[in-house]
């Protein structure tokens, strides 16, 4: 049993060009309770749902005890879902898994890690960008059309 700390939609992307400049307005990822997913579109509502450039890459996973070092709201991270319990930096490219939060296993296939960036330093706190390397979280594409919510959840590897 693992659990879901987190799940959050962004509606765009405010963090492009130097962190020195200061990131642009930005309506700001909204934190939700749950989320709807679908297969080989990623998250209703958020900025990568249905963009062809991130169709392998929709939906973003960190595990919560990444950021455990600061005291900040893993809304920050910018990742789609948090959860703790569930190392998801171990899985290899390719890996299969399922979560069920109650309505149901959605299975997501990792394609690659989602990096930090220089930004990490400016919304977490100095140093974040390098001590998250190698724990940014994962990018996946969803193989199930589903719904995560909040709190307690089944995790199972499918396939690696």
């Amino acid at each position: 049993m693992i659990e879901i700390v987190a799940l959050h939609v962004s509606p765009v992307h405010a963090f492009e060009g130097r962190p020195s400049d200061g990131p642009r307005p930005d309506p700001g990822p909204v934190s939700r309770d749950r989320v709807d997913v679908r297969a080989g579109l990623g998250i209703v509502g958020d900025r990568y749902f249905n963009h062809p450039a991130h169709r392998n890459a929709a939906v973003t996973f960190i595990s919560a005890e990444s950021l455990d070092p600061w005291p900040v709201d893993p809304l920050l991270a910018r990742r789609n879902v948090v959860v703790r319990g569930f190392d998801v930096d171990s899985l290899p490219r390719g890996a299969v898994f399922s979560l069920d939060s109650g309505d149901g296993p959605v299975r997501f296939e990792v394609h690659r890690p989602a990096n930090p960036c220089a930004w990490m330093d400016q919304v977490i706190a100095p140093g974040a960008f390098r001590a998250l390397r190698g724990k940014g979280g994962i990018r996946c594409v969803p193989l199930d059309d589903g719904v995560l919510r909040t709190g307690k959840s089944t995790v199972v590897i499918v396939g690696a």
